[in-house]
């Protein structure tokens, strides 16, 4: 029997890219770029997401979802997909800085990077995670084929304990016995425009919107619960993401 590694820092980026430069800009991000980052001392894994649009999922709830505020103008927009790694310690990612590290590389390089619009990212470290009944026995703790990626402040500091009241004592323990998720990450940063992300990895699109969307209907005081505090936070433009992972294939 394996035992689940827990890495505990995580880079992530989200943008989005020109349609018609997206399938020369994947095939180097695969091939290329992907293979470069892994190769920095301390970076564990790699994976990498596409946005499902709005129109093809299940937003929680089953209606029009619960996010009312959103970030103020001037915070990028991108969201269509979605870059992770993972490493133990988050000051990997700091030597060199994303910045450092992306201003070294060769100019073909660089110039596949300006093909991202609206790129935020964020480098974030656990707070807290669970395993759902869907984690099985991998040692490698990247994210699962599908994930659903939140990314915001609080609407105010005095709000912050109620949020981590929340995570810690519904949100994350309902994730432990859900059907079909992996894994319920919370995470804080230590870069980035949003201080909290919240990761919720699931088997596949179709568990998560057979399960995750209805769950709390049959507990009226949890579904209470969650509805007061996510219309107290500010999300990120298109938070929260459901996205399907592209690499490394499922």
């Amino acid at each position: 029997m394996g035992a689940h590694r827990t890495h505990r820092a995580m880079w992530i980026t989200w943008y989005d890219v020109p349609d018609a430069e997206r399938e020369a800009y994947l095939a180097w991000l695969h091939e290329t770029y992907i293979p470069a980052v892994l190769q920095r001392p301390g970076v564990a894994w790699g994976a990498h997401y596409a946005s499902e649009e709005r129109s093809s999922i299940v937003p929680q709830g089953g209606g029009q979802g619960r996010v009312e505020r959103h970030a103020p103008a001037g915070v990028p927009d991108g969201y269509r997909f979605i870059l992770m790694f993972g490493a133990d310690d988050p000051y990997t990612f700091v030597t060199p800085t994303p910045a450092g590290f992306h201003s070294s590389l060769a100019q073909d390089a660089r110039a596949m990077l300006a093909l991202r619009r609206g790129e935020r990212s964020n480098i974030m470290v656990d707070e807290a995670r669970v395993l759902g009944p869907a984690a099985g026995d991998d040692e490698n703790d990247a994210p699962g084929p599908c994930i659903q990626l939140g990314s915001f402040n609080a609407v105010s500091a005095a709000f912050e304990d109620d949020v981590a009241d929340w995570y810690a004592h519904c949100r994350l323990p309902s994730l432990e016995t859900l059907p079909g998720c992996i894994r319920g990450r919370k995470l804080v940063s230590i870069s980035g425009w949003a201080k909290h992300v919240a990761l919720y990895e699931f088997a596949s699109l179709a568990a998560r919107n057979e399960h995750f969307v209805f769950y709390e209907r049959a507990h009226p005081e949890m579904e209470a619960w969650s509805v007061r505090v996510v219309k107290n936070l500010v999300h990120a433009p298109h938070s929260s993401n459901v996205a399907q992972r592209i690499w490394p294939p499922s």
